[in-house]
């Protein structure tokens, strides 16, 4: 079954921008899958971390793949671009992170992964790029993304000039 996939994309070392873009490249190669679009991408301030700002954007593929294959294909292209998990705090800066944000309207919580993604409705760096891509995207289980945005108006975040995206 092909169903409709939303990716966050962070990061906040390096040359984030060309990280991103690598990052979004490699989406487009991944099995059984057809790229569908990327947001602008923002930056933002740090939420419950430290360091400098991000850069953060979502992608959105479609699909035949299960979520934990998406997700190990995420972990994959995270390793690719020098993502690194082992010894480093949850929350410390990062040149790359990939999120698994929704995959249609599954709802499912396990260890290794919970669809929608845990937060995603607290956070302006996920929303504000969702709904950039699908205005009317309603978060299974929680409503439509939409009715989120002013829970989060506080949180900063600066669209980047449109010819620094790819």
């Amino acid at each position: 079954m092909r169903r409709r996939v939303f990716i966050g994309l962070g990061a906040n070392q390096g040359d984030t921008a060309a990280t991103l873009t690598a990052a979004v490249e490699a989406l487009k190669s991944i099995e059984r899958s057809e790229f569908i679009a990327v947001s602008p991408f923002y930056r933002t301030a740090p939420i419950d971390a430290e360091g400098p700002d991000y850069l953060n954007a979502v992608a959105c593929i479609e699909s035949e793949l299960e979520p934990y294959s998406l997700l190990l294909h995420l972990q994959d292209i995270e390793r690719m671009l020098g993502r690194k998990r082992r010894g480093v705090p949850k929350n410390a800066p990062r040149k790359v992170d990939l999120d698994l944000l929704l995959v249609g309207d599954l709802i499912m919580r396990s260890t290794p992964l919970t669809l929608p993604h845990p937060r995603m409705h607290e956070r302006a760096f996920v929303l504000r790029p969702l709904l950039d891509l699908d205005a009317g995207i309603v978060l299974p289980g929680l409503g439509p993304a939409a009715d989120f945005l002013p829970r989060v108006a506080g949180q900063r975040i600066e669209p980047i000039a449109p010819s620094t995206t790819p």
